[in-house]
């Protein structure tokens, strides 16, 4: 026997089994394509029902098909849709095949409950400012920790800073039940707590991203004397500010499906990420196909898995959140018009009196800018930091350790912005 014959062959990775939901996603992909065949006829006739805020690049394109073969132009119409397919399926292929995956390590475990941990990420020793990071419910916490080179807390923690970062981890049995007052007033209010007592006793800074910046603002409201200062990153507030419709329809079409989620005890990750789909639908063809012309031992490559790794690697959300959410946030916009109350007690931006920060990302899809900035109005003398990044972008994209780490940083230190 040789020495190779000797050896068990390594196991091969397994396959991802992303995007979620995958059959969504190959679906619009392929509606897509046959929606631009469909069109053909349309145009040829006149009678294609443009959107009106498109209507001055379709008399641009009749005059640029003027005098054009329209059987040629069909041709060239279905090669380049049937190439957009190819491309978006050899990017999806790649990207589920890609040797990626995570590397780091977790920082200590400092207090702990059910599913919900506190990492502490300060280095040992470190002296300087403890603040607590609180992120959304319905994504993993380490977005805020994605790679070596894409991580806000080692960011933070080696500028001296005590980051604590609460790790809700996905819904067991003690928080199925939850309601937004659970995770509020109990969870949250404990883990505020422990990360207190473990930095010493002094009060605390708190940044909340997203979701997470509506439960760090009912916290600091919460325990006023004991928060030093409020970062708020892409944090919504008006769910009616812009597009009031969208938000709505959210609401109407999550509400006969909430029955379904209360028996099961979750809303499943895969109907959030249907919702999240359901803002840009031809996202995922654009971003596989690009993906699929990247060298895959590149850097940009790398990050883009990882990136999206985390986006495939969502919790479901607890069903009693879910309905307050979208009805109460989405459907009738408890926070915007002063009603949504934690614990019998309305949470009110102005009763928040320390010093406030509002991150405003110029480009987010996901809380439109709009609705962030009702917060930031809302708040008593907030600061405010509008970086040229998107929803995500604005803590792992390229450009956010100038745009969005640097001056957060500065800012929790003790700089005005």
């Amino acid at each position: 026997m040789t020495e190779m014959e000797g050896r068990t062959p390594p196991r091969p990775r397994p396959q991802r089994q992303g995007p979620i939901p995958l059959p969504l996603h190959l679906t619009l992909a392929g509606l897509t394509h046959l929606s631009s065949l469909a069109a053909l006829p349309l145009l040829s006739s006149g009678s294609l029902p443009w959107n009106p805020d498109l209507t001055e690049r379709a008399r641009q394109l009749d005059r640029a098909l003027a005098g054009v073969d329209p059987r040629r132009f069909a041709a060239a119409v279905e090669a380049a849709s049937r190439q957009r397919l190819a491309d978006f399926l050899t990017g999806l292929d790649r990207y589920r095949r890609h040797s990626y995956r995570r590397r780091l390590d977790d920082p200590p475990v400092v207090w702990r409950e059910g599913g919900t941990r506190l990492l502490a990420y300060g280095a040992a020793g470190a002296a300087g400012p403890a603040v607590l990071v609180v992120p959304s419910l319905i994504n993993r916490a380490y977005v805020l920790d994605l790679s070596e080179r894409r991580s806000l807390l080692r960011h933070l923690s080696g500028a001296g800073f005590r980051p604590y970062l609460v790790d809700w981890g996905a819904p067991g049995a003690d928080e199925r039940g939850f309601g937004l007052d659970d995770y509020i007033a109990g969870r949250l209010d404990r883990a505020f707590a422990a990360a207190r007592a473990a930095a010493g006793g002094a009060p605390l800074a708190v940044l909340g991203y997203c979701m997470g910046g509506l439960l760090a603002l009912a916290l600091a409201q919460r325990r006023p004397g004991e928060i030093n200062r409020l970062a708020l990153l892409a944090t919504p507030w008006d769910f009616h500010a812009d597009r009031a419709w969208l938000a709505r329809a959210a609401a109407q079409a999550a509400e006969p499906w909430l029955p379904l989620w209360e028996a099961m005890g979750v809303m499943p990750v895969e109907a959030l990420q249907a919702m999240f789909t359901g803002l840009d639908p031809c996202l995922a063809l654009a971003k596989f196909a690009a993906f699929g012309r990247l060298d895959a031992t590149s850097d940009k490559a790398e990050e883009f898995v990882a990136l999206e790794d985390w986006l495939n690697d969502g919790v479901p959300l607890a069903a009693r959140v879910a309905r307050e959410c979208l009805l109460g946030w989405y459907g009738e916009n408890l926070p915007g018009t002063g009603r949504w109350r934690i614990a019998g007690r309305t949470v009110e931006p102005r009763a928040v009196g320390v010093p406030s920060l509002v991150v405003l990302p110029r480009n987010d899809r996901i809380v439109p800018p709009a609705s962030a900035a009702a917060l930031a109005e809302a708040l008593p003398g907030a600061a405010t930091l509008r970086p040229p990044a998107g929803h995500i972008g604005m803590v792992v994209g390229g450009t956010a350790v100038a745009e969005v780490w640097a001056p957060l940083a500065a800012w929790l230190g003790g700089a005005e912005h």
